[in-house]
């Protein structure tokens, strides 16, 4: 199983992940995140709830005997491989980081993986890269995600959208690892439960005019477009074009899709819409509302929630070992999971003094997070839809 952790990790590896403790009181952590590119509205939430997860654990002072933790941001760009590499490589050679949060998009976690962190033994853990192709990436057991694999929500939306009575589609994808990962999903899912897909179209990000792809979508025909793109890029322009020339008027959508950006582009001209993207499995009591609010966190988009528990697994994990280096992640899978104490979002205090202790922890976090192999969420879904103006939750998977 890939998340074996053998000793694959060189001795020189690990030295180069000690070496980068910036100094004996401070860990410094790596945020690559796409602050600029198709994910650009989305992604200030999800950086601002991972470092906020690492201030809860700076606070404590039960940091490994005390140290500090200071978030270093770089831009991933979503898009741009051998941007978020060069990122990546600066934040560990110049800024000292001792492990990688992130990055966001599933082609710059994949770059990222396999020509930084990997070979250079740092842990490093995405809130959000969703390519079923990760699941068997080679990471020599350093790479995590706190997302699920789209394998899993190309079924659930699959299934949404039958249950709701649309038996026909065309599919719209962004070309790349996200995109296409995510479609064939989707429609083997889809057409494996009796639907029927007219078309599945990839297309590029960055265009004007989408005019031909959505002419291409159109005479295929079928009762609804899915648009599994990104909400500030060719998938917004997929749909904008859609409605102006009246090709669709219904529209489905994944968690690329979902945020206020989409309402406030497309306006009153958006009437039916629908999708989903992961969610939270906390039920009851959820202390994550008044902590994300207190730190003016809006806890409604996209992967929020599991941002938190990407950087607080991995500050725990870190505790566990005794040291910020590689061999963290040793310890992810066991601290993530039962047997141990629950630890929920807000806690991390107390998870750091029980491991300190010798103590079993089960962290549930912000969204009720359990890994599976091979070190990945096995998620929960949010049914989404479209409700006077507003994206309202109807239903979880």
């Amino acid at each position: 199983m890939k998340k074996i952790f053998l000793a694959g990790l060189s001795t020189a590896a690990l030295m180069t992940a000690t070496a980068a403790l910036a100094d004996d009181h401070e860990v410094k952590i790596g945020v690559i995140l796409g602050f600029s590119g198709p994910l650009e509205s989305i992604t200030p939430a999800m950086g601002a709830s991972g470092e906020l997860a690492m201030k809860e654990v700076s606070d404590s002072g039960a940091f490994l005997g005390g140290k500090t933790v200071t978030p270093v941001r770089a831009d991933s760009t979503c898009i741009d491989a051998a941007a978020a590499t060069a990122a990546a490589e600066r934040l560990l050679s110049a800024e000292g980081v001792a492990a990688i949060f992130g990055p966001d998009c599933s082609g710059v976690t994949t770059a990222v993986v396999n020509n930084v962190t990997v070979p250079q033994g740092v842990i490093n853990i995405s809130p959000s890269a969703t390519s079923p192709a990760l699941s068997f990436i080679e990471d020599n057991g350093l790479f995590f995600r706190t997302s699920p694999s789209d394998a899993r929500q190309g079924a659930i939306l699959a299934q949404v959208v039958m249950d709701r009575g649309f038996d026909e589609v065309a599919v719209t994808f962004t070309n790349n690892d996200y995109g296409k990962g995510f479609a064939d999903a989707f429609v083997e899912s889809y057409k494996g439960i009796g639907g029927t897909v007219t078309l599945s179209a990839a297309h590029e990000d960055g265009r004007a005019d989408y005019s031909a792809e959505v002419g291409a979508l159109s005479a295929a025909g079928g009762d609804a477009l899915v648009v599994l793109g990104y909400i500030d890029q060719g998938g917004l322009g997929v749909m904008r074009s859609a409605i102006d020339t009246g090709a669709f008027d219904v529209f489905v959508g994944g968690d690329g899709m979902y945020g206020s950006s989409l309402l406030e582009a497309l306006g009153d001209d958006l009437e039916t819409w629908f999708g989903t993207l992961p969610g939270s499995a906390i039920e009851g009591d959820d202390p994550f509302v008044a902590i994300s609010e207190a730190a003016g966190i809006g806890i409604d988009g996209p992967y929020v929630r599991e941002s938190y528990d990407a950087a607080a697994l991995m500050l725990l994990a870190m505790q566990a070992s005794g040291e910020a280096t590689g061999a963290a992640a040793e310890h992810v899978m066991a601290v993530a999971n039962a047997p141990g104490e629950k630890i929920a979002a807000g806690e991390l205090a107390r998870g750091l003094e029980l491991l300190a202790a010798g103590t079993d922890i089960d962290y549930v976090g912000a969204s009720g997070v359990e890994l599976i192999e091979p070190g990945e969420s096995s998620g929960v879904y949010r049914e989404y839809e479209l409700v006077d103006g507003a994206l309202k939750d109807v239903k979880m998977h």
